[in-house]
């Protein structure tokens, strides 16, 4: 029987050590490799951090100066509240003593600079697809914005999710770091699209269905699907009937410029801050966001719930 406990005992310990190498963030995600980048462009920063929607969610709440990016807005998830931190260039309470590999690294690969994994509830699994340099281009940008004072609080997640190191493991099972690779049989702006939709742009960060761990299911990618924070439902973006396959390239470059649908309603919600975001950008990128969308197979999605009568 001694034997037998030992024999155990060495069993959870290896697992447990073998969790934890596996689960180093050097292992897991190491992040791309970055070289010597040459200077930043401002301009490509700026388009970026639109097409990024960076101001959406770490805009401080409740003042109109979208530039200020204090943090402060909770993200409700099944898994508690993530509270969205202070990305402002302040040295004490935001990233401003942040180098330029720490910010590659916490784009590319979810591990902050102190080396723990950020959760999935920040987008580093799209935002993975931008090379280092555009990275690179959107921090410079980012440093030319105002220092804001304060801290977000803590996030509030039940057990065990409030234990960092899993989210390791969920990387794993879910996170692919691969870059954007360009489809060499498709023209430059169909290229272009598929970077900004499926890169800064994180499309299907909310219109795909998620499993019960919260990754994307890659059977449902951009086919729409329960809002993430539990508000309703977003829509199928594929080429389903009941998605956007009747829009032509030129309507939904309109949509991502006026918020205005070809039968000419307009939308709401977390979209109409998208468009906000996308209205920025040139004709150029809309259009080149449209080719790629229009390109995509009919998907379809996960039902919706029927509205109760009652």
């Amino acid at each position: 029987m001694r034997r037998l406990l030992i024999t155990l005992l060495l069993f959870i310990a290896l697992g447990l050590a073998g969790f934890f190498v596996l689960t180093d963030p050097r292992v897991v995600s190491p992040g791309p490799e970055i070289g010597t980048l040459p200077p930043p462009n401002l301009e490509n920063g700026r388009v970026l951090f639109a097409a990024g929607g960076c101001a959406s969610c770490h805009a401080t709440p409740g003042q109109d100066d979208k530039t200020r990016l204090g943090g402060g807005l909770v993200l409700d998830s099944p898994f508690g509240k993530f509270h969205v931190p202070n990305i402002s260039p302040h040295t004490r309470d935001g990233i401003g003593n942040w180098g330029t590999a720490d910010f590659i690294r916490a784009m590319a690969a979810g591990v902050s600079p102190g080396g723990h994994h950020y959760y999935p509830s920040f987008p580093y699994t799209s935002y993975r697809l931008m090379p280092p340099q555009a990275l690179n281009d959107l921090l410079a940008y980012m440093r030319t914005l105002p220092a804001v004072e304060g801290r977000a609080p803590a996030h509030e997640l039940a057990f065990p999710f409030d234990i960092r190191r899993i989210v390791g493991g969920w990387k794993l099972m879910f996170f692919d770091g691969s870059p954007f690779r360009p489809d060499p049989a498709k023209s430059e702006s169909w290229n272009r699209g598929a970077y900004l939709v499926n890169g800064p742009g994180h499309c299907a960060e909310c219109h795909s269905a998620r499993n019960s761990l919260g990754a994307i299911v890659p059977a449902t990618r951009l086919a729409g699907g329960p809002d993430p924070e539990g508000k309703g439902w977003v829509p199928n973006i594929t080429q389903h009937e009941s998605g956007l396959g009747k829009w032509s390239v030129e309507e939904i470059a309109e949509l991502l410029k006026s918020g205005f649908t070809p039968s000419f309603d307009s939308v709401g919600g977390s979209m109409a801050v998208v468009i906000r975001n996308t209205a920025q950008l040139s004709d150029a990128d809309r259009l080149a966001m449209a080719e790629y969308l229009k390109s995509l197979p009919a998907v379809q999605g996960p039902a919706r719930p029927q509205a109760n009568p009652g």
